[in-house]
């Protein structure tokens, strides 16, 4: 892989003010993308854009919560007036939710979190697809959980969440495998020193589980890589 395999691209990473996203952003940005970071909390991203910066590498600011759909659109037409193409897009923002037993599940916080984990990475993938287009080699990740797949007790409220985008990420990728360049991939990052993992696993001693930056790295391999359509991986 040479420095910098992204040279002259265009990436997209969501939830990147901090954790997985942020640390996602850099390494992408240090391989040479130039990376639009979204978030909710502006402070938090102009953290990101400068560390990024004071890097060598570069990146645009985009804050904006996910779970107001309408402004996606919007999100996606802004850049789009600014750029052609989008090489890279990264779904990583997400939101966990109270961890209780089916029946206990709040229908209010099941809207809400449906609405980030689904509705939006659906809305996502919508306005960013005729930009993802028009790369010669455009490739969407999205961040899972293994409860999307193995169901868990009283994790049935995020678990449902990542199922369903999971399932999002892999119909789109099999649509397009025929017709364009675009390649899906679905990531499990495992055990993570993230806010959303010490939410999770308030008595766990952080310095137990690998850093953000574990993951970052691998992302970034693997996009460099390059990996078939529909392809799974957990990072240990």
């Amino acid at each position: 892989m040479t420095d910098k395999p992204f040279a002259n691209q265009i990436a997209l990473v969501t939830g990147a003010s901090r954790g997985i996203g942020a640390a996602t952003a850099k390494a992408l940005a240090a391989a040479g993308a130039h990376v639009i970071l979204t978030a909710r909390t502006a402070r938090d991203l102009e953290e990101v854009e400068t560390a990024i910066f004071d890097a060598g590498g570069s990146a645009t600011i985009a804050p904006l919560d996910l779970t107001e759909t309408d402004s996606i659109a919007r999100l996606g037409a802004a850049i789009g007036e600014r750029w052609e193409q989008l090489d890279i897009m990264v779904l990583n923002a997400g939101m966990l939710g109270s961890l209780a037993p089916v029946p206990a599940i709040d229908a209010k916080e099941l809207a809400q979190v449906l609405t980030l984990n689904v509705s939006a990475q659906a809305a996502l993938i919508a306005a960013f697809d005729p930009m993802l287009r028009k790369s010669p080699r455009a490739r969407v990740l999205g961040i899972t959980s293994s409860v999307g797949r193995k169901p868990r007790a009283f994790w049935g409220l995020y678990g449902a969440s990542k199922a369903a985008f999971e399932t999002l990420i892999a119909a789109y990728g099999d649509e397009m495998q025929r017709i364009s360049s675009i390649r899906t991939a679905i990531i499990d990052p495992g055990a993570t020193r993230t806010a959303m993992r010490a939410r999770a696993y308030p008595g766990e001693d952080p310095a137990s589980v690998k850093e953000p930056e574990v993951v970052a790295n691998r992302i970034a391999a693997l996009i460099a890589e390059d990996f078939d359509t529909g392809h799974v991986e957990r990072i240990d």
